[in-house]
């Protein structure tokens, strides 16, 4: 699904899953694939998108590496009680809104962890319900990886399965997202599914990004994988979350995405910031909304 720069003319991007994303007119991006929980289905949920610098940028530094670890211990720890008999299986939302079709999209970004010694972490969550639809169904459709392009389309172009032990994945996956600039990545996750012991009451996945390659000249003869010392940093690690639960007569989704990517270059906070409240919120919104749409038909 658990995912810096020079100018651009046009670059792709290989993270776990395989997304691929091309980059045109000197922008970067940072990519928090929604799409990608269960590796992607969620995550391709943030693309956000930077302006860039003139260098690229190699991968991220060990202080980055260890703030984002440590902070996925912390988010795995409270999904872990969250999952518990003892609390709610989901984080708080409004039902009523849910119910009436509308999508919840949440920042949950740190204001005192988001900058990482040069490079900066992003958590999303996004919540939304299926009238009628059941757990089992959803959980296919996540397992279900060949049928990503179908199911998401136009962002997803390929996904398959690499390696599968019973509710582990090794999956592979390419993705293309434009806003403004064209993304593209190529991605490997590593993903664990927790179904519900008893059918149908409810369920989660665990994705975490294990490769990530800026891919440069994407669908050309030239196509190939940047190395740490060409890359641009619009994706460094990606990890979703996905939790889902059964009642009120459908199917209540929930997903969260962590995502490290570059810092923002000094000075280019005015222009960057709408991307990232916007990019990660339409992908969130977007992934929702494509599965829900699959599980009505």
């Amino acid at each position: 699904m658990n995912s810096e720069p020079k100018a651009i003319r046009s670059v792709s991007v290989s993270v776990g899953t395989s997304v691929s994303v091309s980059v045109k007119a000197g922008l970067w991006a940072g990519v928090l694939p929604g799409i990608l929980a269960a590796a992607l289905p969620a995550t391709f949920a943030s693309l956000i998108l930077f302006a860039a610098p003139e260098r690229a940028v190699a991968d991220p530094s060990p202080a980055a590496v260890a703030g984002f670890n440590s902070y996925i211990v912390q988010l795995e720890s409270r999904l872990t009680r969250q999952h518990s008999p003892a609390d709610g299986f989901l984080a708080p939302f409004d039902a009523a809104r849910l119910r009436s079709g509308g999508v919840v999209i949440e920042q949950l970004t740190p204001a005192s962890g988001a900058d990482l010694s040069g490079a900066l972490l992003h958590h999303w969550r996004g919540t939304a319900f299926v009238p009628g639809a059941r757990a089992v169904d959803l959980e296919r459709l996540l397992r279900d990886y060949g049928g990503y392009p179908k199911v998401y389309a136009p962002q997803v172009v390929t996904a398959r399965v690499l390696v599968q032990d019973g509710d582990h994945f090794r999956t592979t996956m390419r993705v293309i997202q434009k806003h403004v600039i064209t993304v593209v990545l190529d991605t490997t996750y590593d993903i664990q599914f927790f179904p519900a012991a008893q059918p149908g009451a409810h369920g989660y996945s665990i994705s975490h990004s294990t490769r990530v390659d800026e891919i440069a000249a994407p669908g050309t003869a030239n196509e190939h994988a940047l190395d740490a010392s060409h890359e641009h940093g619009f994706l460094w690690r990606l990890d979703t979350y996905w939790s889902w639960e059964e009642r009120d007569g459908g199917l209540y989704m929930q997903i969260e995405t962590v995502s490290l990517t570059r810092s923002v270059p000094i000075g280019l906070g005015w222009a960057i910031g709408p991307f990232i409240e916007s990019i990660p919120r339409e992908s969130l919104e977007f992934t929702l909304r494509a599965t829900a749409n699959a599980l009505r038909h």
